[in-house]
């Protein structure tokens, strides 16, 4: 993943660990403070909330651990690969699309982020300039010409 990926997920774990794990022990405690436990939805509900939150931490955890930053230097632009900047041509609709390949914590389609592993990057892996690529996707077949591959 690139550097600014990596420090995303770095800055969502310290959100989750430093702002909202004590918000949800906080909820605990005002839910326990009410009485009865075995009858208290409240008190059912954040600890529910701390268990998906504790899920999410120690995903994130792993996730930082095993990623990788990706050389820039090192990647190349005559065929598609991780991290290229994409200009594709959607052969139906004659429109332009540009979208960047990257690894699937990075992926944000409002951004023109891809993850590599959706079924149009798959189809694009390895392309060059100016081939044709018929992209099979939920919706049917889409067929697109590669116009440009950047960094």
């Amino acid at each position: 993943m690139t550097a600014e990926g990596l420090q995303k997920l770095k800055d969502d774990l310290i959100q989750l660990e430093s702002v909202e794990r004590p918000e949800i022990s906080r909820q605990i405690a005002e839910a326990r403070d009410k009485g009865d436990l075995s009858e208290n939805a409240e008190y059912d509900a954040a600890k529910e909330a701390q268990g998906m939150l504790e899920g999410k931490i120690a995903q994130l955890k792993t996730l930082i651990a095993s990623s990788r930053i990706i050389d820039e230097s090192l990647i190349k632009t005559d065929e598609i690969q991780i991290m290229n900047k994409v200009t594709l041509k959607n052969l139906k609709t004659n429109k332009n699309m540009t979208y960047t390949l990257v690894s699937e914590s990075e992926a944000d389609l409002k951004s023109g982020k891809l993850a590599v592993s959706t079924p149009i990057a798959q189809g694009l892996l390895g392309r060059k300039v100016g081939d044709k690529v018929d992209i099979q996707v939920p919706s049917g077949v889409v067929s697109f010409e590669v116009i440009d591959i950047s960094i």
